[in-house]
């Protein structure tokens, strides 16, 4: 291999003539996305390229060797103030910027920017000015990009951050590694996976949809798991993305996404729980309409039990207290009787009916047990523990094998306790909150008032 081609040059032919400098420098200018005018230093037009004879109209030829803008590109009147201004950057250090209205060659005016600076010649000296402009609006907007990109990614109240073709984060805002708990550079360049342990696949995928198909119509809402030194943290955050192209390409190329989003898992939480609290609502409303038509007050029961078993568990049972009821101050210890499970023929221990009047083994220290003696709600769980397990758990305190967690509420009416009904949910759900409880126990009174009644029209 030549060193020529090993330096990256191009060897030419005997015949081809050597490239002239005076080529590349045209080339360069009229390639140049500003428009470009020089001056010698008598001020003398030397250069002009395409650019600014897209603006105002005049070619090169027209331009170049013309002293001035005077009567052609500047009004005769504004001349000699516009000559001085761009004549003056060769005595001053740096470039000067000025705005001036040049006239078209249609007759037409134009307001634009321009930077000036000074030309040295080989002995160090001014040897004239070269003038960048361009259209004042044009300028105006790349200005208004280049504060709104800064605005965004330094002052936004919601999280930036721009992903690169291979869906690794390349600028991140302060508000947004705030929000995935990291620091603006440490952030950049790291799969997302490291960052997020629920919801990367999502992300991941919108990022894909956005690169192949552009914006969607819509922000979207997407429930995350952020990594933190304190733990887990679920988030809800609302998204919108934005597919990013070079403007500077002939066609579009990709460069990545521009992904906005906002933190509203507070609101989404509210929502949600004002949702769960009418659907509640509902069901206990219904409840009462359908159990208001049984003529058994027993079935009436387990109308509430089904209504209430709806969207908040698995299983449901009731336990009566032997005897009926349980004075507040009786001593003696507590047995249960099963009366209602529901859903009917669950796999689970086989207990028996309540007609036989036997107890159910309920071993001290049981959920159910503890629930009567405090006559306040109870909730147990499975915890950490593994499938078999777990479900050695529930068969050892009589429950369904796939229950892991219980929620034990006590059955009152007219000051004595008539028993308890306990919730079981598997796996598959959450563990029983304090707002579960709650609904628990209203659905317990009503289940007491109607065994309650039933009683009462048993006896002679």
């Amino acid at each position: 291999m030549s060193a020529s081609r090993r330096s990256g040059t191009t060897e030419l032919g005997p015949d081809e003539p050597e490239p002239d400098g005076s080529d590349l420098l045209a080339a360069l200018l009229d390639g140049m996305d500003a428009a470009l005018c020089a001056f010698d230093a008598d001020g003398t037009v030397t250069h002009w390229n395409r650019e600014a004879e897209r603006i105002l109209g005049w070619t090169a030829a027209e331009a170049v060797g013309r002293h001035g803008f005077a009567g052609w590109a500047v009004r005769t009147a504004d001349a000699e103030e516009v000559e001085t201004r761009l004549m003056s950057a060769m005595e001053a250090p740096g470039r000067q910027v000025h705005e001036f209205a040049l006239l078209t060659k249609d007759g037409g005016r134009v307001l634009v920017r321009t930077q000036s600076a000074a030309v040295r010649g080989p002995d160090g000296k001014p040897a004239g000015v070269y003038c960048a402009f361009s259209e004042v609006h044009a300028q105006i907007d790349l200005e208004r990009s280049i504060a709104l990109s800064e605005a965004l990614f330094e002052d936004a109240s919601w999280g930036v951050v721009l992903v690169d073709a291979d869906l690794r984060p390349a600028v991140v805002n302060a508000h947004a590694a705030k929000a995935l708990g990291t620091g603006r550079t440490s952030v950049l360049g790291r799969p997302l996976g490291e960052l997020l342990s629920q919801g990367v696949e999502e992300l991941e995928s919108a990022f894909t949809h956005v690169l192949s198909e552009g914006a969607p119509p819509a922000p979207a809402e997407l429930w995350v798991s952020v990594r933190t030194p304190e733990g887990e943290r679920r988030r809800c955050w609302r998204s919108g993305f934005l597919r990013l192209a070079s403007p500077l390409a002939e066609e579009p190329v990709p460069l990545g996404v521009g992904w906005l989003f906002q933190d509203v898992t507070e609101a989404k939480q509210t929502e949600q729980e004002a949702a769960l609290l009418r659907f509640r609502a509902n069901q206990l409303h219904r409840a009462a309409r359908a159990a208001a038509e049984c003529e058994d007050p027993g079935e009436a029961a387990t109308v509430h039990l089904d209504f209430a078993l709806a969207g908040f568990a698995d299983h449901a049972l009731v336990d009566r207290v032997t005897g009926g009821r349980l004075v507040d101050g009786e001593e003696g210890p507590v047995r249960l009787v099963r009366t209602v499970a529901t859903p009917a023929g669950a796999p689970g221990p086989s207990i028996l009916t309540g007609k036989a009047g036997l107890p159910v083994r309920y071993a001290e220290g049981h959920p159910a047990l503890q629930c009567v003696e405090r006559a306040g709600s109870v909730r147990a769980d499975a915890g950490a523990a593994d499938a078999e397990r777990a479900r050695e758990w529930a068969l050892a305190r009589q429950w369904p094998r796939d229950a892991v967690h219980a929620l034990c509420a006590v059955l009152r009416s007219r000051g004595r306790t008539l028993g308890v009904v306990t919730f079981l949910r598997s796996a598959g759900r959450s563990r029983f909150e304090r707002a579960d409880a709650m609904y628990a126990e209203d659905v317990a009174v009503r289940i007491a008032m109607a065994l309650d009644l039933e009683e009462l029209t048993r006896r002679p």
